[in-house]
């Protein structure tokens, strides 16, 4: 089983700080889906519901491991780096830093109704699994890619 508040380091990923030149040593390196890692601080993640909002109140939406920053006002999630709108958002709280676009990102509910108006989530290859186990104990869904959403305002 796989913890949903893992830690990434290098380690975890099977590099060894001896196999990187001298210069690499002392930059961040970024791999995806885990954000930005160093070789001394690690960095949480979770499975988290991700939804791009655009300049909509509704978007596209996504379950995927996002890793926290250590002040936790970012968060990084397929080699994008999301920004925190501190309140400032409407029905979005966060926001890419590349693009400005507005995203809605957090925890997934255990019972689902993730989603505020109704709609498809796609579920990551790589968190499928956990999500269906330790999310939403229903371990029979494991290969699961698609959840249809009713939403809290239907």
């Amino acid at each position: 089983m796989i913890a949903a508040n893992r830690k990434v380091t290098l380690r975890s990923l099977g590099v060894h700080h001896s196999q990187l030149s001298g210069a690499c040593r002392l930059q961040p390196i970024c791999t995806p889906g885990h954000g930005v890692l160093s070789p001394d601080k690690p960095m949480k993640s979770r499975i988290m519901y991700i939804e791009c909002k655009g300049n909509e109140i509704s978007g596209p939406a996504r379950i995927g491991r996002v890793t926290f920053s250590k002040s936790g006002k970012s968060l990084y999630y397929r080699g994008r780096r999301f920004h925190t709108l501190s309140g400032r958002g409407f029905k979005a709280n966060y926001f890419d830093r590349e693009t400005r676009e507005r995203y809605w990102i957090s925890g997934c509910k255990k019972r689902a109704g993730d989603r505020l108006y109704a709609g498809t989530i796609e579920i990551d290859d790589d968190v499928r699994e956990e999500y269906w186990n330790e999310i939403r104990p229903m371990p029979a869904r494991k290969r699961q890619a698609l959840i249809r959403c009713v939403g809290k305002h239907h």
